[in-house]
């Protein structure tokens, strides 16, 4: 304390002409609109700028909700595209979501594997969400894998990178569809085997889901042509596919549920039983 006296009784000249000042300016501010106005101003500047980086700081650590939310959204949008021929067709999808016959349901991978020949991930969806086996797996650069087993809250999906996966899939231009397979050997390249020699295939072509069975709706992207093999002893091609997906970095997915699916398999296996 005796030093803040100390303090003030050698400083008291400048403190008195600060402090008159500080009267002076506040006289002036107050008696003078132009000088109150630019005050004012140059608070809001301040305050604006604190409140910019706040705000900044607390987007950041909302970008779990906002890329939930985001996912969500996707989720409905892709809903939309499955099941729309065309633009036109979206609005009556609102009014008439029940009749159509694929669904999303959006999940999040918890485990990943990829460094082994029959790889499977883990989801954060179960059985409570309606998620069964030999359900469709995408996301928003392709095909992802197959819902194998699940419990109430988790379930396990077949990756495209195992070897035992076998997708119907096509050439996007052509139509000529062949079975997508996985040689066990690079993370970024499937096979799609059986592509008859009729066909017309380039390297860069385009390599989508070929909607021939209930698990995948139709042109689901999945990778390009990255080169050509022909099998001299079938007569067929061999492609190697170059991955959209980077399968060793997967986030949120979308699984899709098919509302046809248990009719048609009854279907087909009335007909196998005949």
């Amino acid at each position: 304390m005796q030093q803040i006296f100390n303090f003030i009784y050698k400083n008291s000249s400048r403190l008195l002409f600060l402090l008159l000042i500080s009267i002076s300016l506040l006289l002036t501010i107050q008696s003078h609109s132009f000088h109150r106005s630019k005050v004012i101003s140059s608070a809001n500047f301040l305050s604006g700028g604190v409140y910019e980086r706040v705000n900044a700081i607390n987007e950041y650590l909302n970008l779990k909700t906002e890329n939930d939310a985001l996912a969500v959204e996707n989720a409905r949008l892709k809903s939309m595209l499955f099941n729309s021929k065309d633009s036109i067709a979206i609005t009556q999808f609102e009014k008439d979501k029940a009749k159509l016959p694929n669904d999303i349901v959006v999940a999040k991978v918890i485990r990943n594997s990829y460094n082994v020949h029959e790889n499977y991930l883990t989801l954060n969806s179960g059985s409570l969400k309606g998620i069964k086996s030999d359900m469709g797996v995408i996301n928003n650069l392709g095909i992802v894998g197959i819902i194998d087993n699940t419990s109430l809250r988790y379930s396990t999906v077949v990756s495209v990178l195992n070897t035992k996966s076998q997708i119907n899939a096509k050439i996007k231009k052509s139509n000529h569809f062949g079975s997508l397979n996985w040689n066990g050997k690079s993370t970024g390249f499937v096979q799609l085997i059986d592509v008859p020699r009729l066909a017309s295939v380039r390297k860069g072509d385009t390599i989508v889901t070929g909607g021939q069975s209930v698990i995948f709706p139709e042109n689901i992207n999945i990778g390009t042509i990255h080169k050509i093999y022909i099998d001299n002893k079938t007569n067929y091609y061999t492609l190697d596919i170059k991955l959209f997906n980077d399968m060793t970095n997967l986030g949120h997915v979308y699984i899709i549920k098919s509302k046809d699916r248990d009719e048609i398999n009854k279907l087909e296996k009335g007909n196998k039983d005949e």
